[in-house]
């Protein structure tokens, strides 16, 4: 995929240096890439570990490809002189610094805030760390893992007779990385209203927390502990996962009064759509089990496909649940341009998620995939870098 022009692109003109590593710091700024942003990725003379993570081909992640798309990578190490003073040199003409290590290993470096808002004071500076820059716990290590056990999200994930599960994905990490970006965009908003910069400190754990929904009021004014509910969606019925005659599973979110009419009428029980006890989300939970029961009977007649394509017919919220293959094949996606097909260096085909958000006037695109490591220093740091900097041949 060859470079193009950014200009047209909403957040061209945006001049972002990312440091850090992995995710939540670099998926900020891949944010930031997609719309336009030149995003200046700082690699240690070893490069970005996520380079060799999960799936590889020629030696390099394939997720790296994606993270990394539309950013330019500069080999530096900021634990020396030279790429200390290089740093600063950009941070000159940078609007935003984005960074995730240990909070004070850039103090050590000579790279804290206060240094680089006294060069740039109009600089903003997004900080991600496990628990924060202050607090008893703020020297911790912190990965997406434990921010999902201490913001509450792990406590009510999985089956009540089982122990807590994970999602397969890194969510503290990708959460904290969205909020920390919404908190950028803010503070750049109020530096263009003639503001002076500030810094953006994003807990990964306080992300997690944050979209825990009544979690908190619920003890604090009942005493009610949330517990895991497996498949279902405690407190808003029906809204569960089903099995099919062919043993595959549908999920059906039938919560709202209306769509619970739909769904009773649609597998025959217009008996329990008359109900008066069930015509209120309260009274349906009273009855949750009754209500699966009755919709597991229905479903376990047909196989899924048949079963989504009936309740399709009858509006009412229903999916079989995707697995990849099931993703890249999905029509909705692909015309929603949500499956990008791109090229690898050595011509391989590949298919990447789309840019989301979509923006009717503006919308980001992939203008490369992930660099090779030190591709851009050269270009950004001139044609002598310093000697610390380390170019991947």
């Amino acid at each position: 995929m060859s470079v193009d022009d950014s200009s047209a692109l909403p957040l061209s003109g945006i001049t972002v240096i990312e440091l850090g590593s992995l995710i939540a710091g670099p998926y900020a700024g891949s944010l930031f890439a997609q719309f336009g942003a030149e995003v200046i990725k700082i690699e240690p003379p070893g490069g970005d570990p996520l380079r060799t993570w999960r799936k590889l081909h020629n030696d390099t992640s394939l997720w790296w490809y994606v993270q990394s798309r539309n950013k330019k990578s500069v080999a530096l190490d900021l634990a020396g002189v030279d790429g200390q003073a290089a740093l600063k040199k950009l941070v000159e003409r940078a609007d935003v610094v984005i960074e995730n290590f240990r909070p004070g290993t850039l103090e050590r470096w000579g790279l804290g805030w206060d240094e680089l808002s006294r060069i740039n004071p109009r600089l903003v500076m997004l900080r991600v760390s496990g628990y924060g820059q202050d607090g008893p716990k703020r020297d911790q290590p912190g990965f997406a893992a434990i921010a999902e056990a201490v913001g509450g999200l792990r406590y009510v994930t999985g089956f009540a007779d089982r122990p807590p599960v994970r999602t397969g994905v890194s969510l503290g990490d990708t959460l904290a990385a969205l909020y920390g970006t919404i908190g950028t965009m803010v503070a750049l908003h109020h530096v263009k209203n003639g503001g002076a910069g500030q810094i953006v400190d994003m807990a990964l754990n306080e992300a997690v927390f944050a979209v825990m929904e009544s979690l908190v009021p619920e003890y604090s004014t009942l005493g009610f502990v949330r517990e895991r509910s497996g498949a279902s969606l405690p407190g808003i019925a029906p809204s569960n996962t089903y099995e099919c005659a062919d043993g595959r599973h549908v999920v059906i979110a039938a919560n709202a009064d209306s769509l619970f009419q739909r769904l009773m009428i649609a597998i025959d029980r217009e008996d329990l759509a008359k109900d008066p006890d069930l015509q209120r989300n309260d009274g349906r939970v009273a009855r949750a089990d009754e209500l699966d029961a009755a919709i597991n009977a229905w479903t376990a007649r047909m196989p899924i496909d048949e079963v989504v394509r009936l309740l399709e017919l009858a509006a009412v919220p229903a999916s079989k649940i995707h697995s990849a293959a099931d993703i890249v094949n999905d029509p909705q996606l692909q015309a929603r341009g949500m499956l990008e097909s791109t090229q690898l260096p050595d011509g391989l085909r590949m298919t990447i998620p789309g840019i989301v958000p979509k923006l009717s006037a503006t919308p980001g695109r992939t203008r490369w995939l992930g660099p090779r490591l030190g591709a851009h220093t050269e270009e950004i740091l001139g044609a002598a870098p310093p000697a610390s900097t380390t170019k991947c041949t």
